[in-house]
């Protein structure tokens, strides 16, 4: 099971460093800059006088700083209403970022692995870009409502790091394989591959998860010692997202791609045996 998963790696490791996959994260990290540069700018500070403004409402000074408290963390409290924005906004900067990934960079992927890797593989289209868009948007939906149900896990860091990993784990494997199939797979040999390799799209995209944690942790814990530099870890923490994502992309279109490649030589074969 992981030696195809490790194989599929290694190549997507190598690719990763080459010039012309360090650029696919230009046009995303620009994209995302002027998105984020301009709501950060005009509802940064909104957003913390509304949270200031309900956390003094409801007493909920009182009750995060007794929580902290009660685990070690009180020095925290000052910076709770920073900390609750940061996470508020940590998934719609995955998600933006993940899309403009899907956008700009998963053709351009896809047509470099297909080159590199399968130049005799033929493409039966079975995907659409409607239909990424639908398993785009049905994933991020879910995702998002996950996130939010489980932002109290913060207060436990290593348990947040572990939820993040297996939502990312659940989202990257959904969304991407549909991406790295969609070119080359008809609509079965897309299903039958996530059906039968579901475990194994799962745990590549929970290991990109646990990699995918480290922007965010820069994030929140750069700003707990300067409030003044979150604008610059929040284009950081940009950046890194794209990065990673370009790197899962090329290794679920590795793996993928191999897969497809496998079970098409498999079905040649049987019928040639039949013969």
């Amino acid at each position: 099971m992981m030696r195809p998963i490790a194989i599929a790696y290694g190549r997507a490791l190598r690719s990763q460093f080459s010039s012309r996959m360090l650029l696919l994260s230009i046009v995303p990290l620009l994209l995302s800059l002027a998105l984020w540069g301009g709501l950060l700018y005009a509802g940064m500070q909104p957003l913390l006088d509304y949270l200031h403004a309900v956390f003094s409402e409801y007493g909920l000074f009182e009750t995060s700083g007794s929580v902290l408290a009660s685990l070690g963390l009180g020095f925290l409290k000052t910076l709770v209403v920073p900390l609750v924005a940061m996470l508020a906004l940590l998934p719609l900067m995955i998600i933006t970022s993940l899309l403009f990934i899907g956008i700009g960079a998963m053709p351009a992927i896809a047509r470099h692995v297909s080159r590199i890797q399968f130049p005799q593989l033929e493409r039966l289209e079975g995907g659409s870009f409607l239909g990424s868009l639908a398993v785009n948007l049905t994933g991020i939906l879910v995702f998002t409502l996950l996130w939010i149900v489980t932002l109290p896990l913060y207060a436990l860091a290593p348990v947040a790091l572990v939820a993040q990993a297996v939502l990312w784990g659940w989202l990257t494997a959904r969304v991407m394989s549909y991406d790295a199939l969609s070119i080359h797979a008809s609509r079965e040999e897309r299903r039958a591959i996530v059906i039968s390799r579901g475990r194994q799209l799962l745990v590549i995209g929970t290991i990109s998860g646990l990699l995918g944690a480290l922007p965010g942790v820069v994030w929140i814990g750069g700003a707990l010692f300067s409030v003044v530099l979150f604008p610059v870890l929040a284009v950081l923490s940009i950046w890194l997202y794209l990065i990673i994502f370009i790197f899962t992309g090329l290794w679920f279109q590795y793996y993928c791609l191999q897969e497809l490649a496998d079970l098409r030589a498999a079905r040649e074969a049987g019928t040639l045996d039949k013969a």
